[in-house]
């Protein structure tokens, strides 16, 4: 990331929408406050900075070094405030929470009856759109205040009370400890990766075994059920089991349809639902499938009623267009997915301070893979090459793995082995430091290795018997999963029949739509 984007403020100011920046100078005269105030002035020069640079900002003469930093902590709090009362940003959970802070606010004037009667709407609103951990809040407040002022408008308050806290209580520990069976097992898919072997399997099975809480599916609410679901969810993506992720995705996503309330509440959860329910179709190969969920999703993010805001529309650029480039791969046409190349390029620029790194360089590896498929070799490398060269970057390891098998591939296939030799090294000694690389990566470093040694002539004989070996794992539980990332397999085939890897896709594709 550039050094522009490091400074908190500088980016919170760059974020802002037009009329969001509007609403804030209008926030300022509402405060009273002069024109020639310091933190007004700030945020003028912020916005019109390209990059943040500090010694521009002491030069303007508005504040010194010293008292720069909390200078900007005070604009910085001044434009949450404007945010947080911008209609836009208003949403159902902000105003419960506003509604509380109200009836706190009276609790503390000794208003009780008039705290008492917020408190109840607001509980009301609140555990009807499953915010269980607000509403818990709210009925903790009644207490306090059924102690301190008896209403007598309710024989039974007192147990009413306890009787509801007890419920979301229970409600609220079984939630919390699905949410942290779900977060526990996301973290072990990015320490240790999918399982490789039975005995890995067995050890993710017995820690989620060990960790999942009892529960009635019955008597589980839309929050808990969510929760359920995206446990399972990562459980099955461990093991490699993808038609369980389907499974559990589409009870995901289902979920939100049968509360289509709860989209517009939860976007960001509908979004991932939908993603990882379009990850499961594009491994288990449901085409058809596939095509139909990636045509609901788009539609429905560009309905009117659907949420807008910057983090809904850069996770939806995301999801979208990774599923679009995938839609390509499975249907092998990669040329018609060219024009994609220059939107997501453009989207990048435009969201790049929102989409974390690791998911711009998967953007990368599949622009590599789609100029690959088409034979444009040099533009593979091009893009291969953002990744590789990246030092900084913390991805996991089988993305940079494939991407470096690939660069190699494609520099064999350009003809550009003045340095290949050089190139195989500088793999093979990555690669080995990698642990518990999957059979199909050893067989293809194995293969690369020995590529010198090969004389011309023999070339496609050892095309063959590669392929061979690589058919035995084409449907192992362990193995396929690598030919997702790198389609070793069609490209084999490609060298064998003398034809490019697209047209080697488009005709499996052909081939088994036409069985259907």
């Amino acid at each position: 990331m550039t050094k522009d984007q490091k400074d908190n403020l500088f980016v919170l100011v760059k974020s802002l929408s037009k009329s969001e920046k509007r609403q804030f100078k209008l926030y300022v005269g509402r405060l009273g406050v002069n024109e020639d105030s310091k933190f007004l002035m700030l945020f003028n020069i912020l916005e019109k900075l390209p990059n943040y640079d500090e010694a521009t900002i002491l030069r303007n003469g508005i504040v010194k070094k010293q008292q720069l930093s909390n200078l900007k902590a005070h604009l910085y709090k001044q434009i949450l405030i404007s945010l947080r009362l911008n209609p836009s940003h208003q949403n159902l959970r902000i105003q419960i929470r506003e509604q509380l802070d109200f009836a706190t606010i009276l609790y503390h004037k000794g208003l009780y009856k008039q705290s008492l009667k917020i408190l109840d709407k607001a509980k009301t609103l609140a555990i009807a759109n499953e915010e269980k951990n607000i509403a818990y809040e709210i009925i903790e407040l009644e207490k306090i205040i059924e102690s301190q002022y008896i209403t007598r408008s309710i024989s039974n308050r007192a147990d009413e009370l306890t009787i509801q806290a007890k419920e979301l209580n229970r409600q609220n520990l079984l939630a919390s400890k699905l949410s942290n069976l779900s977060l526990q097992l996301y973290g072990l898919f990015l320490k240790t990766g999918y399982v490789k072997n039975d005995e890995e399997y067995k050890r993710v099975t017995k820690y989620f075994n060990d960790r999942l809480p009892k529960y009635d599916i019955n008597e589980l609410g839309f929050r808990e059920k969510l929760w359920l679901y995206k446990s399972y969810l990562w459980y099955s993506f461990l093991i490699q089991d993808f038609l369980s992720c389907y499974k559990y995705s589409k009870k995901w996503v289902d979920l939100f349809y049968a509360n289509q309330d709860m989209i517009k509440l939860n976007p960001v959860f509908f979004l991932r639902g939908n993603q990882y329910l379009l990850e499961a179709l594009f491994f288990v190969r449901h085409h058809d499938k596939f095509k139909r969920a990636l045509s609901d999703f788009e539609s429905i993010t560009q309905e009117k009623w659907f949420p807008k805001d910057d983090n809904v529309e850069s996770l939806t650029f995301l999801y979208i267009y990774t599923n679009k480039f995938n839609l390509h791969f499975m249907e092998g046409t990669f040329y018609e997915g060219l024009p994609l190349v220059k939107e997501v390029l453009e989207g990048i620029k435009k969201h790049e301070t929102r989409i974390d790194a690791h998911h711009i360089m998967v953007f990368y590896y599949k622009i590599a893979s789609l100029y690959f498929g088409i034979g444009e070799n040099k533009k593979a490398i091009e893009f291969l090459d953002k990744i590789i060269s990246n030092k900084s970057l913390q991805m996991r390891e089988d993305l940079l793995c494939f991407s470096r098998i690939l660069n190699l591939v494609a520099h064999y296939e350009a003809g550009l082995d003045y340095n290949l030799d050089a190139l195989i090294r500088s793999t093979y000694k990555f690669l080995i430091k990698m642990e518990d690389l999957y059979e199909v990566q050893k067989e293809m470093i194995k293969f690369l290795r020995g590529l010198g040694d090969i004389y011309p002539h023999e070339i496609k004989k050892e095309f063959i018997k590669l392929l061979e070996k690589f058919k035995e794992f084409e449907n192992h539980p362990y193995e396929k999963r690598a030919f997702l990332y790198l389609d070793v397999i069609s490209w084999l085939e490609s060298k064998i029949e003398n034809k490019s890897v697209n047209l080697i896709i488009r005709e499996k594709f052909q081939l088994q739509n036409s069985k259907k």
